[in-house]
Formats: structure tokens, sequence, C-alpha cells
């Protein structure tokens, strides 16, 4: 994947950087830095991208990127009776960047870190922790980048290190990029690629010809539809079907609008295109979607 990028500062007084991203929405950003990334949801939900992998994530995701891993995160539209004329809603994330040698060039090979230093090496592709649910309570301090916050430069550095060592302990984790998936960090190509992938989160809701994609990218229409797969691993009838679906399970959770609304709202100008589409992706029908969440 083609990305642009992101030059990484450290929290002053520190060897890494620890910052809470709060935005009323995120836009998407195909990126990639040398870094590693820890981040945590707090609020809000939308879409991941990571490598090929494109996922949901909402509140308790908790995800760990490798270097030059290229990624995005990218809100989805509020749910308009929620956040409606006048409303808002405020997304938000705990970010950790540290270089692997932050500590030093080889505390990660040393014995009694090697299961931290296998992490690191797993963090290639991208991993997932799911977000504890043990009804004996909220996670341990060491289970959330959130314990971090207000701690003194030399506690949170410590604190850091101890949530790698529980992390590498878990064994929970999953990857997300697929094990083919290489980057392609051409950073022109990434900026061609950026301005496609912004047009379709900022307006799936409408039709999107591919004159307008390609003209984003400044690119002949048959070039850019090319480029698009070849960069991402997907069409971009793929990519925008499936930001388009996600959106939908959005509002079939937090609404109870009627099934033809929200496929409307979502692009599919016809019913039966939009259930046919939602099955592609989600393995069952909208209705069926929407009557698992309440189940539950």
């Amino acid at each position: 994947m083609r990305a642009t990028f992101e030059h990484v500062v450290p929290t002053p007084a520190m060897s890494w950087k620890l910052w809470v991203r709060s935005e009323p929405r995120f836009s998407s950003h195909w990126h990639f830095h040398p870094e590693f990334e820890l981040t945590l949801i707090t609020r809000g939900t939308g879409t991941r991208v990571v490598g090929d992998s494109v996922q949901d994530y909402g509140p308790g995701d908790l995800t760990l990127l490798g270097p030059d891993l290229p990624h995005s995160y990218a809100s989805a539209p509020p749910a308009p009776e929620r956040d409606g004329p006048g409303g808002h809603q405020v997304h938000e994330a705990v970010v950790v960047q540290f270089r692997r040698d932050f500590l030093g060039p080889d505390l990660f090979d040393r014995p009694e870190f090697a299961p931290v230093g296998a992490l690191l090496e797993r963090a290639s592709r991208g991993l997932h922790f799911p977000r504890p649910t043990d009804p004996v309570g909220s996670p341990a301090p060491t289970d959330s980048p959130e314990e971090l916050l207000g701690l003194p430069p030399a506690e949170r550095t410590l604190g850091l290190l101890r949530l790698l060592v529980h992390l590498a302990d878990r064994d929970d984790n999953r990857p997300l990029a697929g094990a083919r998936y290489s980057p392609s960090l051409n950073r022109a190509a990434g900026q061609r690629i950026d301005a496609m992938m912004r047009l379709l989160h900022a307006s799936y809701a409408r039709p999107i010809a591919l004159e307008e994609v390609a003209e984003a990218a400044h690119m002949a229409p048959t070039s850019a539809s090319r480029f698009f797969r070849r960069t991402t691993g997907t069409t971009i009838t793929g990519y925008l079907n499936g930001l388009r679906v996600q959106a939908a399970c959005h509002l079939l959770a937090e609404t109870d609008r009627r099934i033809a609304d929200i496929a409307a709202d979502c692009g599919y100008g016809n019913l039966a295109n939009f259930n046919r589409r939602f099955r592609e992706v989600r393995g069952m029908a909208p209705r069926e979607y929407r009557a698992r969440l309440r189940e539950g």
C-alpha cells in the first residue's frame, strides 16, 4: 500500500510519544511512520484500515501496529436521532508511538524481554487485542494505555514497558494485514491514494463516478482504477461498498430507522442491491444483523 509519510515528534522530556487524539471526527488519512503505534479507541466508532485489512472499530479497540505499516482511522457518520442539528459527538483515542530502540538498541533482544521482542515482530502485520470481557471488573492497569496518562515521564516509560510485557503474555491477539501483504511506500503515489480515499470517505453516501475519483488523484479513469487496485488490493467499488455497509451497520445498531431509509442514506438507491451488498460483506441480511444486535 502506498501512503504518505508522517513525522512523529516525541512528547517533551520523553523518548517516545503519548497523546490523546480527540476530534469531532477522525478523517481518513492513509499514512505510515517508522514508529510502532499502540492505539486504544476510547470514544466513537468507524472504520480501521491496516494494510489490506478493512474492519470496524469501537470503544475498547486496541491495536499494535509495526513500523512502516500503512493505516488510517475514519469515523462513522453520527446517528441523526442522537447527533442531529445542534448535536455533536467526540471521537477519542489514546495513542502511543515509539521506536524499537527507544530504550536502547538491544533491550528487546535480551532473554527476559524476548516475548516482547517476538510481539514486536508479529506487529509487522498489525495486531488486534479484543477488549477483556471478564465480569470480575475492568482491565488491570497494565491492560490499557490510558493508565499512562498523568504520570511523570519516568513512570510513564516504566508503565509502557509493563504494558508491552503484559500484551506479550496475552494469547488472544490476531493479525490484521494478510500474510502476503507487502506495502509499497512511494510518497508521491501516497498522496494520490490518500486523495482518493479522502473523497470516498467524505462522499460515500452519494453516487460517485470513477471520473470523480480519478480527478481527485489527477489521473485518467482507467489508470486510477488500476492504480487503486494495485495499491490497496481491492477495487474502488469494493472499497466504497465496504464503507457504505459499515455506515449502514452503525445506523442499524444506533437507530430504529427503516432499512430502506438507511440504504438510501448510505448510497444505495435500490433496496435489493443494498441487501445483496450487505450480505456480501456481513454474511447476513441487514434485518438479521439488527436482530442479532438486539438479542445480545
